[in-house]
C-alpha cells in the first residue's frame, strides 16, 4: 500500500526524519541556503579583514585554501563559524537522505553528503534525479530507514556533547583532563547508544558501529576546522573508543530503562566536572641506557657537543610524522657558568649547567623549550593549544659509569612535567616519546665515541 504525502511544514521539510524531498525542493533549498552562509561568511570575512571571500574559496573543502581569507579573523570568530556551520550539515545531510529515499536510492546513499568532494556528486544527483512515487514512504519510519535515521540522530547528538566539551574545555578552560578523554566520550557513546535503542533495541553490531563512528566524525570535524592533528588524534584514540563503546552500552541500557532524567543530569555535570578538575602537574621522570665501548674521557667529549656533528635525518615513522626531535647541540663556556643549546626539529632547548663533574656527571636545567611536535594535518597551519606548556621539561642529565672493561655506561635522564590526565594513560606516550628521543641522542654519542676511540683521538666538543 502507497502512503499519500502528508502536508508538513517547512521545519519538517528542512530538518525533519520523514517528509520526503522532490529534486525541486532539494535544489531550492540547496541554493537558498548556500547563498545565506556565503553571504554571511562573507560580510563576516569583509568586515575584520575589508577583502572579499571569492565563492571558490567559499566552495573549497580544504581548509588550507580557506586558511588566507580567514586568516584576519579573530580565533572566537573562526570557533563561531564552525558552530554556525553545525545546522547547515545537519539539513543538508537530512534532505539528502530524504531526497535519496524518494529518488529510490538507498537512505545510507545521503550519508554522501558528509563526505568532502563527494558531496558535490551527492548534491547533483539528488537535484537530477525524478521522485519515484511509486516507492512506499511508510510514515513513520520503519525497518532499515528507521535504523538508520536512529543512528543518524544518535551519532550528531553524540558528535555534538564532544565539540561543545573540546570548545569548553580547551578553548575556555585550557584543560586537559580525565572530563575530556575519559567523561566525554563516554557520554557521547550513551547519547548515541540511547537514541540508537530508544524506539527498539539494536543489535551488538550496530551498537559498535554508532560508538566507533561518533567518535570518529567528532575527530573528522576536528580535523575539518584545524583544532587538531592527526598524530594526537591518534593517540587519543584508543581511550576515546573504548570509553564511547562503554558509554553505548550505557545508553541501551538506559534506553531499556526510561532513562531520560539520568542521561540529561550527565549532560549537565559534565561541564561542571572539566571545571573543578584540576591539572595533574606530576613530575616524571625518564632514564634510558647505553653501553659505549670507549672510556669515559672521551665519551665526556662527545656528550658536550655530539662530537661538533649534526645527527642524521630520523627514519623512524614517528618523528617523521611531527613529534620533536634533536638535530645538534653546542656548549658555551665550561663548567656550572657554561650553557648548552640543544637544536630540536622545533627549535632550541636551553640548557643551564648546574653540574660539571667531568668525566662522571652533567647535569643541567631547561630554561627555554620549543613545542613538543609539528602536528601532522592537511592543512597549512594547525596549532593546539597542547603543543605549548602540556609537556615541559624542568632539567636533565648525563651519567658516565665505567664498566671496569674499559667502556662506559652512558645514562640519560629527563625530569619533566605532564598536566594531561588521566595520567597513567598519556604518561605512557609522553614516556614513550622522551625514550625515543634519549635512544637517537646516546646511539649519536656511542657512534661518535667508539669511532673516536677506534681512530685513537678525541671527538671535538
Amino acid at each position: 500500500m502507497v502512503l499519500e504525502r502528508a502536508p508538513r511544514g517547512w521545519l519538517s521539510t528542512l530538518a525533519g526524519f520523514t517528509a520526503p524531498v522532490d529534486r525541486r525542493t532539494y535544489l531550492a533549498v540547496g541554493v537558498g541556503l548556500m547563498a545565506l552562509k556565503y553571504g554571511v561568511e562573507w560580510a563576516v570575512v569583509h568586515f575584520y579583514t575589508g577583502a572579499a571571500y571569492p565563492i571558490g574559496v567559499f566552495l573549497s573543502p580544504l581548509y588550507s585554501v580557506r586558511a588566507e581569507a580567514l586568516g584576519g579573523l579573530p580565533a572566537a570568530a573562526v570557533w563561531l563559524g564552525a558552530v554556525w556551520t553545525l545546522p547547515f550539515a545537519w539539513i543538508g545531510t537530512s534532505m539528502s537522505i530524504r531526497r535519496a529515499r524518494d529518488a529510490g536510492l538507498p537512505a545510507v546513499a545521503g550519508l554522501g553528503f558528509l563526505l568532502p568532494f563527494l558531496n558535490f556528486l551527492v548534491m547533483a544527483v539528488g537535484a537530477a534525479l525524478p521522485s519515484r512515487p511509486a516507492a512506499p514512504r511508510p510514515l513513520p519510519l520503519a525497518g532499515s530507514d528507521r535504523v538508520v535515521w536512529s543512528a543518524l540522530v544518535g551519532v550528531a547528538a553524540g558528535t555534538g556533547v564532544g565539540l561543545g566539551m573540546v570548545g569548553f574545555a580547551v578553548y575556555v578552560l585550557g584543560q586537559y583532563g580525565t572530563a575530556l578523554f575519559v567523561a566525554t566520550p563516554t557520554l557521547m557513546g550513551a547519547t548515541a547508544g540511547f537514541l540508537l535503542n530508544l524506539r527498539r533495541p539494536q543489535g551488538v553490531v550496530s551498537n559498535l558501529f554508532v560508538g566507533v563512528l561518533t567518535v570518529s566524525i567528532c575527530a573528522g570535524m576536528l580535523l575539518l576546522f584545524a583544532l587538531e592533528g592527526v598524530l594526537c588524534i591518534a593517540m587519543a584514540a584508543p581511550i576515546c573508543l573504548v570509553m564511547s563503546i562503554l558509554g553505548v552500552a550505557v545508553g541501551r541500557w538506559l534506553a531499556a530503562v526510561d532513562g531520560r532524567a539520568g542521561l540529561l543530569a550527565s549532560h549537565a555535570a559534565l561541564p561542571l566536572l572539566a571545571v573543578v578538575e584540576p591539572p595533574p602537574g606530576l613530575e616524571r621522570v625518564v632514564e634510558s641506557r647505553v653501553t659505549i665501548q670507549a672510556p669515559p674521557e672521551v665519551v665526556w667529549d662527545a656528550v658536550l657537543g655530539f662530537g661538533g656533528t649534526e645527527l642524521p635525518p630520523p627514519p623512524e615513522w614517528y618523528f617523521r610524522a611531527g613529534i620533536a626531535y634533536p638535530q645538534r647541540a653546542r656548549i658555551e663556556g665550561e663548567g656550572v657558568d657554561a650553557v648548552r643549546h640543544c637544536e630540536f626539529s622545533t627549535g632550541p632547548f636551553v640548557e643551564p649547567i648546574h653540574t660539571w663533574d667531568a668525566p662522571r656527571r652533567l647535569g643541567f636545567d631547561v630554561t627555554e623549550s620549543p613545542p613538543t611536535m609539528h602536528e601532522w594535518s592537511p592543512w597549512a597551519q594547525v596549532h593546539p593549544p597542547h603543543l605549548d606548556g602540556i609537556l615541559r621539561s624542568r632539567r636533565g642529565e648525563f651519567q658516565l659509569i665505567p664498566t671496569g672493561d674499559g667502556g662506559t655506561e652512558l645514562v640519560g635522564r629527563t625530569w619533566y612535567v605532564f598536566d594531561m590526565a588521566p595520567h597513567a594513560y598519556w604518561g605512557l606516550w609522553s614516556d614513550a616519546a622522551i625514550h625515543a628521543i634519549h635512544g637517537r641522542v646516546l646511539r649519536h654519542i656511542q657512534g661518535v665515541a667508539e669511532g673516536a676511540a677506534a681512530a685513537g683521538a678525541t671527538p671535538a666538543p
